[in-house]
């Protein structure tokens, strides 16, 4: 193809996909001048988006659709179509930065999930403590019934004044970590994320997590080249990674799935020449020790990836991997119960905390037919007293929704006790370990959404998270090749890496299933509102790789190929249903659920 026809080629659908991009900013800014304030930079940017999502049209077309067995091993033409999947994949991703704001236009904090973790960053460096509580409830001055800092994801507990407080709920290493560079960019312009949420938000979302997406398509591309066969099923792979899963439509909004997705991915390429290598240097088991614990810091789940990936190397390197891997997870380990320590005052992260602490000491007196009477305070007094643990005459018993359980509540000193009568006609006096039961707590009310209240049944839930409205094959029908692709290489012929990595993916994932489908009702609630079920996110990089041998299979014939062009079409669909929100409920869900 000449010259002038390639550029033929490139402006006419440039062209278009600008001027639709214009189109959808005008229509969006037309719908919040409506009814949420004023989004001036909608066209420009949606215009941007248009013009480069455009420039993969022509290119699609001529190096992947029109003559796929002509372009087979072409490595120029297959670097070029990277280049352009992740040039156009972080621009129009850099523009939704740009572009996305919450619902009342005050922040682009987007959900209850990322402005818990904006609210430790704020803590931190603009009160130097983590707790939450000083403006978590301020309202906006103009609208007094917003409050753009309010978030539903924290936990309340006693502090080291002694007194209540609230707190994020979610892990504090990651926000400790973004909070540096907030204190850096603060020192230097002077502006804060209370005064200046765009400003700071969008300046950290950009760095911290548009940017590391280009390290991690090129990493992907390394891994593509190398155990790939085929052209395209190389360059399928590298589409369905840019365009195709749900890390890149998270890469607006602050959260833990991104770093973890990209920390196993990292883990994976410096590591896997071990297999095929009798001699590795010992730098490549620290960088894998250390990634591999920083996925699990960020995806609790991602335990299991850290102790088989430790476990497999422990077998084929003893030496480095206890000199090395182990001594680089610790420090991440440290670092995460470390600050999880600074904020809380205790080992165990928020999660951990939801039912009531060690007995303190057990009242046997009897209290007749009512054991909450008004005998039951002035003992329960004397009986604290004795182990050290004093409260006020004005101390209140409350009651709670358990019947046979109450609170003792001292506002003096803002102690709580959980009482508890057992079978046996005593009543146990316990540390308050509830930290999610404080008042209005949303947790702890009815005004839970419907998705928030659980699915009573574990069959109904296994489905609806494997082919349902928030189904990993049903949103991403696209990991049904990458089934099949870990399958192929699970046979005796495959080398030992490449066993190795499918026994790794498929135990990890049964496991990591498993652990979902078999919690209690309270968490079976689908990752809460969002996209698609992303507690499983961080398995994306294993799928992908997974999705190579398959991709090489499915090229050998147009038919295959046109079906695997629909199964990623779907996943696209998918991906790109939250281009404005990833924290909304899965297109099936809204369609057929009706949203909940």
């Amino acid at each position: 193809m000449n010259r002038g026809r390639w550029i033929g080629y490139l402006v006419a659908p440039i062209t278009i996909g600008g001027a639709l991009g214009a189109l959808v900013g005008f229509l969006f800014r037309t719908f919040n001048d409506a009814g949420h304030g004023n989004d001036s930079e909608a066209p420009l940017v949606g215009g941007c988006i248009g013009a480069t999502a455009g420039v993969l049209l022509p290119v699609v077309y001529s190096l992947l659709l029109k003559q796929p067995e002509r372009t087979a091993g072409n490595a120029a033409s297959r670097r070029t179509l990277y280049f352009l999947l992740i040039a156009t994949a972080i621009s129009v991703n850099t523009g939704r930065v740009f572009l996305v704001r919450s619902r009342d236009t005050y922040t682009p904090m987007l959900s209850a999930n990322d402005r818990s973790r904006w609210c430790t960053i704020r803590a931190l460096v603009d009160h130097g403590t983590y707790a939450i509580d000083a403006f978590v409830n301020e309202r906006h001055p103009q609208k007094t019934n917003r409050r753009p800092w309010h978030t539903i994801d924290m936990v309340q507990h006693r502090g080291e004044d002694g007194r209540q407080h609230l707190y994020s709920s979610k892990p504090p290493l990651l926000p400790t970590l973004l909070a540096g560079p907030y204190w850096c960019l603060q020192t230097l312009t002077r502006a804060t994320v209370a005064q200046h949420p765009f400003l700071v938000i969008r300046s950290l979302l950009i760095v911290f997590f548009v940017a590391p997406l280009i390290l991690y398509f090129l990493l992907l591309a390394v891994m593509i080249e190398h155990y790939g066969t085929t052209h395209w099923g190389r360059v399928l792979v590298m589409a369905c990674a840019t365009w195709g899963t749900f890390l890149t439509t998270f890469s607006v909004t602050l959260n833990n799935h991104l770093p973890a997705a990209i920390s196993v991915l990292i883990a994976l390429v410096v590591i896997l020449p071990v297999w095929r290598s009798n001699a590795c240097p010992t730098w490549r088991f620290a960088v894998a020790g250390l990634f591999a614990a920083f996925a699990a810091a960020n995806e609790l789940p991602a335990l299991s990836f850290l102790a088989l990936f430790g476990a497999g190397l422990f077998l084929r390197a003893r030496w480095q991997t206890c000199c090395a891997f182990l001594p680089a997870a610790s420090l991440v380990a440290a670092g995460f119960f470390g600050t999880n320590y600074l904020a809380h005052g205790t080992w165990r992260p928020p999660y951990a905390h939801r039912g009531d602490g060690p007995v303190l000491t057990t009242l046997t007196e009897a209290f007749g037919n009512d054991p909450w009477g008004a005998d039951l305070l002035p003992t329960a007094r004397h009986r604290l007293a004795a182990v050290g643990r004093k409260i006020s005459d004005g101390a209140q018993l409350l009651s709670t929704r358990q019947p046979r359980r109450r609170e003792l509540y001292d506002p003096q000193s803002e102690q709580r006790f959980a009482l508890v009568a057992t079978a046996g006609g005593d009543i146990q006096i316990r540390e308050w370990d509830h930290w999610y039961d404080y008042p209005d707590s949303y947790w702890q009310s009815s005004k839970r959404s419907l998705i928030d209240r659980g699915e009573p049944s574990h069959v109904i839930y296994a489905l609806h998270v494997l082919i349902g409205h928030h189904g990993l094959i049903s949103l991403t029908p696209i990991w049904l090749l990458a089934c099949y692709g870990a399958w192929l290489w699970s046979g005796r012929e495959q080398t030992t890496a490449r066993r190795w990595f499918a026994a790794l993916t498929i135990t990890l994932t049964l496991v990591c299933l498993a652990f979902y489908v078999g919690r209690p009702l309270q968490d079976r609630n689908y990752g809460g509102v969002a996209c698609g079920f992303r507690w499983m996110f961080w398995f994306t990089p294993l799928w992908l790789i997974c999705l190579l041998p398959a991709a090489d299979v499915m090229s050998r014939a147009a038919w295959r190929r046109w079906m695997t062009y629909l199964l990623l079409l779907v996943s696209i669909g998918s991906a790109g249903y939250g281009f404005f929100n990833p924290w909304q409920h899965p297109w099936l869900y809204a369609l057929f659920w009706n949203g909940g």
